[in-house]
């Protein structure tokens, strides 16, 4: 006598960076998971490096069948803290999120993720993280790669400033 699934994706809530675990302790009780990551570029003592980077921390995507798996057993598994739930039922994903995540993955696996907006000379723009978070400037130009100038007025004067293009956004 076979079993037919019909496996819904669930989202499980992981323990801190305990992600790779979980995945793998959850697959040898024969669930099957989706953990999406993306490239992230990384600063730390003058050096860029890339490294793996989990695309939602603390959170990956387990297939369950509800009616045909033991689905509490998840509760127990290492690396995992608990499902997201809507009272005592584990709440579905929506149809489609994970294919639309797959199908975003380059050749070994990483999301890719949409380019940044282009900022024009003169847009402004505020700081995000950093000595001059929450800073509104003016978009200077492309300093090098992936690093952006911009024109902050500080004490009375505009200053030229590079920073990671990530630490800002539109204003």
């Amino acid at each position: 006598m076979t079993i037919d699934l019909n496996p819904r994706w669930y989202v499980a809530h992981t323990q801190p960076h305990a992600e790779a675990k979980a995945v793998a302790h959850l697959a040898r009780q024969g669930f099957a998971t989706y953990f999406p990551r993306y490239l992230k570029r990384r600063r730390h003592a003058r050096r860029v490096e890339t490294v793996a980077a989990p695309l939602f921390p603390r959170y990956l995507f387990v297939a369950v069948d509800l009616s045909a798996q033991r689905w509490r057993s998840i509760y127990s598994t290492v690396g995992v803290s608990r499902l997201v739930c809507n009272g005592d039922e584990p709440s579905p994903v929506p149809e489609g999120v994970v294919a639309a995540l797959r199908s975003r993955e380059d050749g070994n696996g990483f999301i890719k993720l949409q380019a940044r907006p282009a900022f024009r000379p003169g847009e402004r723009i505020r700081v995000l993280d950093g000595a001059f978070a929450s800073c509104l400037g003016l978009f200077e130009g492309m300093a090098e790669r992936e690093r952006i100038a911009i024109l902050l007025d500080l004490l009375g004067r505009k200053v030229r400033v590079v920073l990671d293009a990530d630490l800002v956004a539109a204003a």
